[in-house]
């Protein structure tokens, strides 16, 4: 589910662990293992019952690929987005088109696997 940059902000930090979670297809189990916390103890998190640690809140994002940023806030960026639009501008736009082709492929073919 596609949300904009307003439903994002209104969320809790907890829906939006869920949300991602569900993105990247984890299981509460699966992501709980990931980043070391119990399975309860993330749904408390999702849920809003229970805060977390700094340390918690950077094991969840590094499972997540998302910076604390985006967590907390909604308005952080993505994990390795800056790095991946800095590259992209380097390109002139003719080789973006054919870089958008190839990574449409990429991304077919992954679906797959």
């Amino acid at each position: 589910m596609t949300r904009n940059k307003r439903e994002v902000i209104d969320l809790t930090a907890g829906e939006r662990i869920m949300i991602l979670r569900g993105e990247r297809g984890y299981t509460r189990e699966q992501l709980a293992e990931l980043a070391d916390i119990s399975e309860k103890f993330l749904y408390e998190i999702e849920m809003g019952k229970k805060g977390f640690s700094a340390t918690t809140l950077m094991n969840i994002c590094d499972a997540l690929e998302v910076s604390l940023d985006y967590i907390m806030t909604g308005s952080g960026v993505r994990k390795y987005e800056d790095e991946i639009v800095a590259t992209l501008e380097k390109f002139k736009p003719h080789t973006l088109e054919m870089i958008n082709h190839l990574l449409k492929i990429a991304y077919d073919l992954s679906k797959g696997a």
